[in-house]
């Protein structure tokens, strides 16, 4: 099902900026009980992203209402939101983009993600690197090819996620999700200001840690770190925290990290 502005439909403009030009930024986010989990993290995040692309969206009210309209008709799922820039200008102009275009979608809950938690997932190197910039670093735009051949590449593999390297060699994230590793009592996750995004599931994550013995710090390190890690963890707003069982040769049973925020996050509601 797709709202767009409000209307239930699913034909788009060509002449959006979407379609034109990935014009625009997204969230993605979980539906459990009729609710949307982490609501205002992810406009907080949406928010975030228009102002970054200057995308004159004002209709936060209006917004915040269709989630939780679309979420209340679901006991799970998933939910998609859009915001572009709209239609108007001519070539990169968006001179004359008053009207930004919302678009709501949702769809079923991966089924996967059960078995994951389960039995940990793999990762396997990309060999799509992310380019840097530390302009867009961060927020979760439109423009998104850089992952879809990362999938294009990981779908050719036998693991269920890719490890994902910048431009420079070191470590971001994965292909749809953020990565963390355990040493002890210290967490390290990748710094984001040249490339990746900063995932709601990562924040609330640090957030938890934050509040813990644990020790949280951000880090630009390469593929090497990994090998010496007690556990490593990967997230999103979906999962929402899996465990990793294994890179390459690499293999972890240690599920110490995993065990203190699995609780955490299905509590997000």
């Amino acid at each position: 099902m797709f709202l767009i502005n409000g209307l239930e439909q699913e034909s788009l403009p060509a002449s959006d900026r979407a379609t034109q030009f990935g014009d625009g930024c997204f969230t993605t986010a979980r539906i459990i009980d009729g609710q949307v989990c982490l609501l205002d993290a992810h406009i907080r995040r949406l928010q975030t992203a228009c102002e970054t692309l200057t995308i004159p969206f004002q209709l936060w009210d209006t917004l915040r209402r269709e989630m939780s309209q679309l979420a209340s008709e679901k006991s799970s799922g998933v939910l998609k939101v859009i915001i572009s820039r709209g239609s108007g200008g001519r070539g990169y102009s968006g001179a004359g983009c008053e009207n930004p275009t919302r678009i709501l979608s949702v769809s079923a809950y991966p089924t996967h993600y059960e078995s994951w938690r389960k039995d940990g997932v793999t990762l396997t190197l990309s060999p799509i690197r992310l380019g840097r910039n530390p302009m867009l670093a961060g927020i979760k735009h439109l423009n998104r090819l850089e992952q879809v051949l990362i999938r294009t590449h990981l779908e050719q593999t036998d693991a269920d996620e890719a490890l994902v390297l910048d431009s420079e060699g070191f470590i971001t994230e994965c292909c749809a999700a953020n990565l963390l590793w355990r040493k002890g009592r210290d967490v390290f996750t990748p710094s984001l200001e040249q490339a990746g995004v900063k995932g709601i599931m990562r924040q609330f994550c640090l957030q938890q840690l934050a509040r813990s013995g644990f020790r949280v710090v951000e880090v630009s390190e390469r593929e090497e770190a990994l090998l010496t890690a007690d556990e490593v963890i990967v997230c999103n707003a979906l999962m929402p925290v899996l465990p990793v069982r294994a890179y390459g040769q690499q293999v972890w049973s240690s599920r110490e990290l995993f065990q203190f925020l699995a609780p955490l996050c299905e509590q997000t509601r």
